[in-house]
């Protein structure tokens, strides 16, 4: 990617950002205390489960913590956020790992596996394309930019063949309800509520379809102290064995945090793999999440998000997670 091109992508995030943190009333910045956490968040299965079940099994308070939970609408705007201070820790989709792997922030922790992502269309549009000269919406830099970048390229189309149009997932809901739009590149539980409106959408391409799972992780900042990582990493690691062994309550407690039904957060978390982790480590370990790392680190070279793919190890904290894990 040409750099006036990243610093205009840059700049871009970081008037979103502003915005964001204005509407969430943390323009103070992040807590410069090392018993205070200021943790970002998706508001929906993959982002919020942790947060959920650690608050309730009093995870921070084990560790000396205290945790102060934001909402954001994607992940890039929390990369951003981690970068001017306002935010510790933040939840990424696989769409944003392009920004760690650009060196913005640390993944001091896999998260989830996750096949929510499709390319969805108005009814009557069956194909990619279908979709040629079509206006298209897509949250930029999310797992949903990046399924409908994998869409066209296993189509043999680039993004010249749409009229692609950015926005957020939230304008993506209502620009494809009102028929502004005749697709979008986006997720669940999104696709739910536009379900509710167009029942008979067509879902064109499917990450749960191709096999294309991505990881979702928890990053934090680049001036975050380690012993500051260490704690939040075993909090993480115990709420992840607690999700794990007790999915129907993580469900509840999920469904309560993001005030929304059990049902609507059962079927969210029905697109998403869990493992404990003990199997983190052991994929940490064997190099498989490298491996899938790098496989991200190509794609995001090909689709010029990234001038070159690191080494995962610059910007997962993978060495640090087991040992963690050890103590």
């Amino acid at each position: 990617m040409p750099k006036r091109t990243i610093r205009r992508t840059l700049s871009a995030l970081l008037s979103v950002t502003a915005l964001t943190l204005a509407m969430n009333g943390c323009s103070t910045g992040a807590s410069q205390d090392d018993d205070t956490v200021d943790f970002g968040y998706i508001g929906d299965y993959n982002g919020a489960s942790l947060l959920a079940i650690a608050e309730k099994q009093g995870l921070w308070k084990k560790q000396g913590l205290t945790a102060r939970t934001k909402v954001f609408n994607n992940g890039p705007v929390q990369i951003q956020a981690l970068g001017s201070g306002d935010l510790d820790y933040g939840y990424i989709g696989p769409g944003a790992m392009w920004l760690p792997a650009s060196g913005k922030a640390k993944v001091i922790s896999i998260n989830t596996f996750t096949y929510a992502d499709r390319v969805i269309a108005q009814p009557g549009i069956k194909t990619m394309k279908d979709l040629k000269g079509k206006r298209v919406g897509v949250p930029e830099g999310t797992s949903g930019d990046m399924i409908l970048n994998i869409a066209l390229e296993k189509a043999g189309m680039t993004t010249k063949d749409i009229q692609k149009i950015a926005m957020d997932p939230s304008t993506v809901v209502s620009s494809f309800t009102s028929g502004k739009i005749d697709g979008a590149g986006i997720f669940y539980p999104s696709i739910d509520t536009i379900k509710k409106k167009v029942p008979k959408l067509e879902e064109v391409a499917s990450t749960k379809e191709t096999g294309d799972t991505f990881p979702t992780a928890f990053v934090a900042g680049n001036k975050v102290p380690e012993k500051k990582n260490t704690k939040v990493i075993k909090v993480l690691q115990q709420a992840n064995d607690w999700r794990k062994k007790h999915p129907e309550e993580s469900i509840a407690l999920t469904a309560k945090m993001l005030h929304v039904s059990k049902a609507q957060a059962k079927s969210d978390a029905s697109h998403v793999e869990t493992l404990s982790t003990d199997e983190l480590v052991a994929r940490t370990e064997s190099g498989e999440l490298g491996r899938r790392l790098k496989e991200l680190g190509e794609f995001f070279l090909r689709n010029e998000q990234l001038e070159k793919n690191p080494d995962p190890a610059d910007y997962y904290t993978g060495a640090l997670y087991r040992k963690v894990h050890s103590q």
